[in-house]
């Protein structure tokens, strides 16, 4: 990722970190479940937007730069809630190779129709 590292007091985005967990339901299948981890704060720029088709209509898929303090729990699969808005963590790596921030390339899904 080519970001930089964030100045000073940047970091005023408070979002609220949720992990991806499977739980058994009673028809034999299993529930995609969210747990809450931690409230942080972060910086979250948002970078491109494109539409495209699903199943039932269409989408816009919007991407995002989230940077916040390193953490070792953050993994692709795992939820960041910005603003009401799920930002799901495609891909999250050290940012400089100094393990002070942690940038997380998300995408937020959207049915628009």
């Amino acid at each position: 990722m080519s970001e930089l590292v964030p100045p000073l007091g940047t970091l005023t985005d408070r979002v609220h970190l949720k992990r991806r967990e499977t739980a058994a339901d009673d028809g034999g299948g299993h529930l995609v479940l969210f747990v809450p981890v931690a409230h942080l704060w972060a910086r979250v720029r948002s970078l491109a937007g494109r539409m495209g088709a699903t199943s039932d209509g269409r989408a816009v898929a919007i991407s995002h730069s989230v940077v916040l303090r390193f953490r070792t729990d953050v993994k692709p699969g795992d939820r960041i809630i910005y603003r009401g808005r799920q930002l799901d963590v495609v891909t999250a790596a050290d940012l400089n190779g100094r393990r002070a921030y942690l940038s997380c390339a998300c995408t937020e899904t959207t049915i628009t129709g």
